[in-house]
């Protein structure tokens, strides 16, 4: 018998005065899974969305954020055919796409769908015990992968695998990863190594040197250094091939266009406060830069991603807490005292 009632972590109003209280469990509809969230992982843009710092159309209060959720099926809709019950599945940040827009059906790009539902402004999202997602966006999770270390995969993980894909990066080159010590950039340095890139990370304070190295980076740069540029340059013998910005800062994207190689390719899916970042035409086009921006990934990134995982490519350090501590983990994470990765026990 499925209970009727769960937890869940709400905002009545934007910020992130978080209270635990009880909500119903939703009901399936015919081609929809119901899961039961077993963990989920914390993401700073869970603090941007519920402190409204991003325009996200139809974004609204009361809110339950939260876009990286593993858990198990308990029901499935009658139209349901891939999945039964007690399957294993991720729960992400699109719980629906048209498969009918220019972006679903022709580019495959449906995470941009122009008719889609989502776990942040359509429905409530992974802070809570139980919560729906259409067959076609769950994603099967491999029996030997940890349910902890699927949960931020949903976000961190294919995201950072999609933008180092962006960069078109080969084997043997180097790509520079900002922010490198966070969630994103602990799944960042795993992939572009066991991709075959040369990795420098880029963080702020030199306590973050070991997690880097220990995560894959060839070198590790701290951001406070005055002649950063000029270090990038000199170990990578004239610029990276590509850069991955994840920190949520304007100086990182205006260094790495000084210090990219001509025509190397910046990926930006890291988002500053303001928004805003100054750029030289004359750098940008005089050096054949590319600049692209990227969120998320498609249904095949995922099972890419999830492949890394399986095979034991990837170990992303992970801190498991409890539901409950999700107030003192938002503190933690706006005042950038995490590395790696917080997973939510849904139970705890």
């Amino acid at each position: 018998m499925l209970p009727t009632t769960q937890k869940a972590q709400i905002i009545q109003e934007f910020g992130l005065d978080v209270k635990l209280v009880s909500i119903p469990v939703p009901e399936p509809l015919e081609d929809e899974l119901l899961v039961n969230i077993k963990f989920t992982g914390v993401c700073h843009t869970d603090v941007a969305f519920m402190t409204n710092e991003i325009p996200v159309q139809n974004l609204k209060v009361p809110m339950v954020a939260g876009h990286e959720g593993s858990g198990v099926v308990v029901k499935v809709g009658s139209k349901v055919k891939k999945f039964k019950v007690g399957d294993r599945v991720g729960m992400k940040i699109l719980t629906r796409a048209c498969n009918k827009c220019e972006f679903c059906h022709k580019q495959h790009y449906e995470q941009f769908c122009e008719d889609q539902e989502n776990c942040i402004a359509s429905k409530s999202g992974t802070f809570q015990q139980y919560n729906t997602i259409s067959e076609d966006q769950a994603l099967l999770i491999p029996d030997n992968v940890d349910l902890i270390q699927a949960a931020p995969l949903q976000c961190a993980g294919v995201t950072v695998y999609r933008a180092l894909k962006e960069s078109s990066v080969r084997p043997g080159q180097f790509v520079v990863i900002t922010g490198a010590a966070g969630g994103l950039g602990s799944f960042g340095l795993q992939f572009a190594r066991a991709m075959g890139m040369r990795v420098i990370a880029v963080d702020l304070g030199e306590e973050k040197r070991q997690h880097c190295l220990d995560l894959g980076a060839e070198y590790f740069v701290d951001a406070a250094r005055t002649d950063l540029i000029e270090k990038i340059v000199s170990l990578t013998n004239g610029g990276p091939h590509g850069v991955v910005n994840i920190a949520p800062h304007p100086k990182p994207i205006e260094d790495a266009l000084i210090y990219v190689k001509k025509t190397g390719t910046i990926v930006l899916i890291g988002l500053p406060e303001k928004g805003k970042f100054t750029a030289d035409i004359y750098t940008v086009v005089l050096r054949g830069i590319h600049l692209k921006g990227m969120i998320l990934g498609t249904r095949e990134d995922f099972e890419e991603a999830m492949g890394f995982l399986s095979r034991g490519l990837i170990n992303i350090p992970v801190e498991v807490k409890g539901l409950s501590e999700l107030p003192e983990i938002l503190s933690k994470l706006e005042k950038g005292e995490i590395k790696g990765r917080v997973v939510l026990d849904t139970s705890k």
